[in-house]
């Protein structure tokens, strides 16, 4: 079993030296949705970040208690220099996300808001039906 590994200082010193340096700062993948969720007595509050989404691009499904969230980001960014393309990039993608509450949702009271890439969703509770008790004849 041999696991020696050989060490060049000279090849770590120049490695990326002559490399075109990358620009920090761009996203080439879809965002993942960082999700918060409170409870009260009565609904459910959820915080979900999409950076960089926009407001027609996001779409919010409720199936009882299942509640799906998912965004498409389109992003082209193009730079020239002296009336030369140097580079162009595009990105298209989608993200998605899935979660079960305790309870079921009321849809029809459900509300949601979007502001500064975070998307704010209440989520009334809906109403437990009661049990109900059967009579033999």
């Amino acid at each position: 079993m041999n696991n020696l590994l050989r060490y060049d200082p000279f090849e770590d010193f120049f490695r990326g030296y002559l490399v075109r340096p990358m620009e920090i700062g761009t996203q080439t993948e879809a965002p993942a949705i960082k999700v918060d969720v409170e409870e009260d007595g009565n609904n459910y509050m959820v915080q979900a970040e999409l950076p960089g989404v926009r407001k027609d691009d996001i779409h919010v499904n409720i199936d009882g208690g299942v509640i799906s969230i998912s965004a498409e980001r389109k992003q082209e960014k193009e730079v020239k220099q002296e009336g030369r393309v140097l580079r162009s990039e595009r990105y298209y993608g989608k993200v998605s996300r899935s979660f079960q509450l305790g309870q079921e949702i009321d849809e029809d009271k459900s509300s949601a808001r979007f502001n500064d890439g975070v998307l704010e969703l209440t989520l009334p509770k809906k109403a437990a039906a009661a049990a109900k008790r059967l009579s033999i004849q």
